[in-house]
C-alpha cells in the first residue's frame, strides 16, 4: 500500500508555501512538476522545495494551451527553458517531465527523444482545478486510490493545502505509505 503525491503548475508564492508546510509536518516527500516561468519568479521557493527532499520536474516553461501542437523547435526551446530555470534553482539536471495538461502526442514524443527524461503520468486525477469543493475533491481521490497510485494535485490553488491534509489523513488511517514517485518506481 504505497502511493505517490505529485503536484503540477507551481510554484505559487502563497499556496505552495502552505502545501510545503503540510508536507513538512507529515514528513512526506512529493514531486512538483513546475512551470518554468513560475520557477523563475519563485526561485527561492523552488530551492526550498528541493532542499526539503522533494523531486522537481519539468512541466514546460509556458504551459500554454497550444503546447502539444507547438512546432518541434518551439517545443524544444520551451522545455529547455524550463530545465534551465529549474537547474538555476537546484543546481541539479532535470530528469523528470510531465506534459502540460497530461497530453502526449507524436509531436511531443518526438521532441522528448532529445532529452533524458522519465515522463511521469498519473492514475488518480483529483480534478482539483475543476471545482473548489474540497469535499468533492477529497472524496474523488479517496475512491480512486489503490496501491501504486500516482495522485495528481495542483499546488497553485488556495485550497490545495486543505485538500492535501485531508488526503494525508485518509492515507494514514488506511495504512498507506507515501513515497516520492521516483522511489515508488525505483527510478534513478
Amino acid at each position: 500500500k504505497v502511493v505517490a503525491l505529485t503536484f503540477d503548475d507551481g510554484p505559487h508564492p502563497q499556496n505552495t508555501e502552505r502545501v510545503l508546510a503540510v508536507l513538512d509536518r507529515w514528513k512526506v516527500e512529493a514531486a512538483f512538476f513546475c512551470i518554468g516561468k513560475n520557477v523563475e519568479a519563485q526561485q527561492t521557493l523552488v530551492e526550498r522545495m528541493f532542499q526539503s527532499g522533494h523531486l522537481i520536474g519539468n512541466h514546460s516553461y509556458s504551459h500554454l494551451n497550444g503546447f502539444p501542437l507547438f512546432r518541434r523547435e518551439r517545443m524544444l526551446n520551451d522545455i529547455r527553458r524550463a530545465d534551465d530555470a529549474i537547474f538555476s534553482a537546484t543546481d541539479v539536471p532535470v530528469h523528470f517531465f510531465r506534459p502540460p495538461f497530461g497530453i502526449t502526442n507524436p509531436l511531443l514524443k518526438k521532441a522528448l527523444r532529445c532529452f533524458d527524461y522519465y515522463v511521469i503520468g498519473w492514475n488518480v486525477r483529483s480534478f482539483d482545478t475543476m471545482t473548489d469543493d474540497v469535499e468533492k475533491i477529497v472524496a474523488r481521490v479517496e475512491r480512486k486510490i489503490k496501491p501504486g497510485s500516482v495522485i495528481l494535485l495542483h499546488d497553485r490553488l488556495p485550497y490545495s493545502a486543505e485538500v492535501l491534509e485531508r488526503i494525508l489523513v485518509f492515507l494514514s488511517e488506511n495504512g498507506y505509505e507515501i513515497k516520492r514517485v521516483d522511489k515508488l518506481f525505483n527510478i534513478i
